[in-house]
């Protein structure tokens, strides 16, 4: 019998255990459609980014800015906590302000301050696929 309290007592603590890891694993995704280009956006998980979510999916077109990014004036505001990052990366998604979504597509140094929404996976041709001028773009 003691064997066999000893047993469950393993499998209850294997599950107790393992159950929080496994959701603090589990990344967040949005999907970004550019023609028929789709990329993955890995999401930060904040207010910002969960607020977006619930907007979506949506159909938008963003404009160019600066040869460096896209962006786009939400009509409703989302809640943000900017910070100065120093550098942009490309595929970053951030937004400026409370409502102006913006996809940078170049890398480059920073004085102005963002909220971070997330990353695109595999944004190395990002550029030649935004081109230049204003684009339609799906985020899901």
């Amino acid at each position: 019998m003691n064997y066999i309290k000893q047993i469950l007592w393993l499998l209850v603590s294997g599950i107790m255990f393992a159950a929080p890891t496994a959701f603090a694993l589990e990344i967040k995704t949005m999907q970004m459609k550019i023609g028929d280009k789709e990329y993955s956006v890995v999401l930060n998980d904040n207010d910002t980014t969960k607020s977006l979510q619930e907007i979506l999916p949506m159909t938008i077109k963003m404009s160019e800015f600066n040869g460096n990014e896209k962006y786009y004036q939400l009509r409703e505001t989302l809640p943000s906590k900017p910070k100065h990052t120093g550098q942009i990366k490309t595929g970053d998604v951030m937004l400026f302000g409370d409502d102006c979504l913006v996809v940078f597509y170049k890398d480059f140094k920073t004085a102005y301050s963002y909220t971070r929404i997330g990353h695109i996976e595999n944004a190395a041709d990002l550029e030649q696929t935004l081109g230049r001028g204003s684009v339609t773009i799906t985020f899901e």
